[in-house]
């Protein structure tokens, strides 16, 4: 499929952040965006990089009515050397498409997805930022946008992919969050949207998350929907907990997303000398488990955090410390290692750095 590459006129250039360390997250954008086009009964076509702007979107579109969207999240890093790599970016075309099939939307081509992506970072590259814990974050998405009210699949979608410059996660150092269980409202269930990314597990995650920041939490941790008895994971990450040398985390039930970062972890522990096992955590045992020194530290893993370490968990009445309130040695080789081959400072191993220029 034929990319072509729409001018950037000299007017349509914005000025880049020149403090790297006041980039935050998702506040800027590039200069450039990828967009294509799927028709029913003609697929996908008309795969661009244009500016990026605006799109002028009917009222009636369907993504504002029914809620057809998906979207992903990955980094590209610059190298000392001034390469630019991405990070595993074919398990994001992958798990994009597994979520597109559960939302009704038509799979992006592979292809398409990744040479646009890399095409994108490539030509931006001047974006991608180079101070410690710093990356450029790309936001692929898809959105249904036939103008009509009724309940079916759109005949009209956008794939498109922006891009913006953060800056690191850990700007004041690499800190414990504090995690508060929820114990009423529930994310979602097996057989639900809970493995998709879609906007709209996020937006039901919201009402939970500003009542337990109120509490003085960072996080929540969700149960699962069914018994809201069994670990499922926090809005933006899988999590994981350490019985001395064994890594535990929740099995992909259905109602959890796959995450590439946990499966990072999956990979990687074993090559440091830890087990790994996916099983069903309760949170009864798991409360009594910490009580009792058994679980030594507990941590989650994402894109944008990569390693989240936990220095608190509350459930009900039970406010537990783990690692007394400090990064545990396992949270914190895990982070390195990760970091580590993101940045060029480790060795891949498993070859899952690709590189755009």
């Amino acid at each position: 499929m034929d990319l072509e590459v729409v001018p950037l006129p000299a007017d349509k250039m914005k000025a880049k952040v020149k403090d790297e360390s006041q980039l935050g997250f998702g506040r800027y954008f590039t200069d450039r965006m990828l967009l294509a086009e799927w028709h029913a009964g003609q697929g996908w076509c008309d795969p661009r990089i244009k500016p990026h702007e605006p799109f002028a979107l009917d009222p009636a579109c369907m993504v504002f009515h029914y809620g057809q969207e998906i979207f992903e999240g990955l980094k590209a890093y610059k190298w000392s050397d001034g390469r630019v790599a991405l990070f595993r970016p074919e398990m994001n075309a992958r798990r994009f498409n597994h979520s597109a099939d559960r939302i009704c939307m038509p799979a992006v081509p592979e292809e398409l997805f990744l040479k646009g992506i890399q095409q994108l970072v490539a030509l931006e590259r001047d974006w991608v930022p180079s101070a410690p814990g710093t990356s450029l974050y790309i936001r692929p998405a898809m959105i249904a946008v036939e103008p009509l009210l009724g309940v079916r699949p759109s005949d009209h979608y956008y794939f498109y992919v922006i891009l913006t410059p953060v800056g690191a996660y850990y700007g004041a150092g690499f800190h414990p969050v504090s995690i508060l269980v929820e114990d009423h409202y529930v994310r979602a269930v097996p057989g639900g949207t809970g493995e998709a990314k879609t906007g709209g597990n996020y937006a039901s995650s919201l009402k939970a998350g500003l009542q337990a920041k109120q509490k003085g939490f960072d996080q929540v941790l969700w149960l699962d929907g069914r018994e809201q008895r069994y670990i499922d994971e926090v809005g933006a990450m899988n999590m994981f907990f350490v019985y001395d040398r064994k890594i535990v985390t929740a099995p992909l039930s259905g109602s959890i997303l796959h995450g590439v970062t946990r499966d990072s972890v999956l990979k990687l522990a074993p090559t440091l000398g830890y087990q790994v096992e996916e099983r069903c955590i309760d949170i009864n045992d798991l409360m009594a488990d910490i009580k009792t020194g058994k679980v030594t530290e507990a941590f989650g893993s994402g894109t944008a955090a990569v390693i989240s370490p936990v220095g608190k968990l509350s459930y009900k009445d039970d406010l537990l410390e783990l690692s007394g309130g400090k990064v545990g040695q396992i949270t914190q080789r895990l982070y390195d290692l990760l970091t580590g081959i993101q940045t060029g400072k480790v060795e891949d191993i498993f070859g899952w750095m690709k590189f755009v220029c």
